[in-house]
């Protein structure tokens, strides 16, 4: 099977998270957001909690912590080679101690000028993180989007049958939750569908449809299950900002839906579209 390259934007395909909460925090957001996705924290913690979760291409410190504060920030990130290779930028100037991050740099001035000066080490780490998801989708026989890390259409109808198939011969539970993003902003779609490929359990697997919406399949997963693992799921993606013109939101309309005896594939499919309208309107 044949891998498709897809075509790339590594400036808009880039995440950065920006973290602050003085007064220049909303102009450099939207400095940031009209050349990248962005993902705000107002706190070190909350920043901790997007690391932990999303595919962050770059750290934008902002204003409004104490230089004790961003010391000991640094320092975490020097200490974990998760993120010690992430371009950081910090905004204040006077920043003494030296930090194990090779791709550090403190960028004082205007916000336009920050974000012009933090876009090439951050567009460069976008451009790697696609060229390993093209690798991983090289190493599945092409059964990976190289642009989400979820299936393909073609392989999600395959294993979505069978796993259909399966639950109704042997029983057990299976349900799917579908996540109805933006259709006018294809970098809601992006986002979301990485966000879900990284945050599925193992046992789950999903696919971007034609239609721009996301189908996630919770495998031995009863209904009330499922519902809690979709909210958990969107409670993340509702947390970025994916134009900052507006402050646009990612905040897909879900839908859950559970196998039940007399079901198929398109009974159960149809069913989750119902439910999806309904939760629309």
């Amino acid at each position: 099977m044949k891998t498709a390259i897809a075509e790339i934007d590594p400036v808009r395909d880039a995440t950065v998270l920006l973290i602050g909460r003085a007064g220049a925090y909303p102009a450099l957001s939207v400095a940031l957001g009209e050349r990248m996705g962005v993902v705000g924290a107002l706190s070190i913690e909350a920043a901790a909690k997007h690391l932990n979760t999303r595919d962050i291409d770059g750290i934008v410190v902002g204003e409004g912590f104490t230089d004790r504060v961003v010391d000991a920030f640094l320092t975490v990130l020097s200490e974990d080679s998760r993120f010690r290779n992430l371009p950081i930028v910090v905004t204040r100037a006077g920043l003494a101690p030296a930090y194990d991050l090779p791709n550090l740099e403190v960028i004082s001035g205007d916000p336009a000028h920050v974000a012009a000066n933090a876009l090439p080490l951050i567009r460069q780490h976008a451009l790697e993180a696609h060229f390993s998801r093209t690798l991983r989708s090289i190493d599945a026989g092409g059964l990976l989007d190289p642009l989400t890390g979820l299936l393909t259409p073609s392989a999600f109808d395959r294993d979505f049958a069978t796993a259909v198939r399966q639950t109704l011969t042997n029983g057990g539970g299976l349900s799917v939750a579908r996540f109805a993003f933006d259709p006018a902003h294809s970098r809601a779609r992006l986002d979301g569908a990485r966000l879900l490929s990284r945050l599925m359990r193992q046992m789950d697997f999903g696919a971007l449809r034609e239609d721009g919406s996301a189908l996630v399949v919770f495998a031995e997963t009863d209904l009330r299950t499922a519902h809690v693992i979709a909210r958990r799921l969107f409670s993340v993606m509702r947390h970025t900002a994916y134009d900052n013109r507006d402050m646009r939101r990612n905040e897909p309309a879900v839908s859950v839906a559970t196998l039940l005896p007399e079901d198929t594939v398109q009974s159960l499919l149809a069913r989750l579209n119902d439910e999806g309208r309904r939760a629309a309107s």
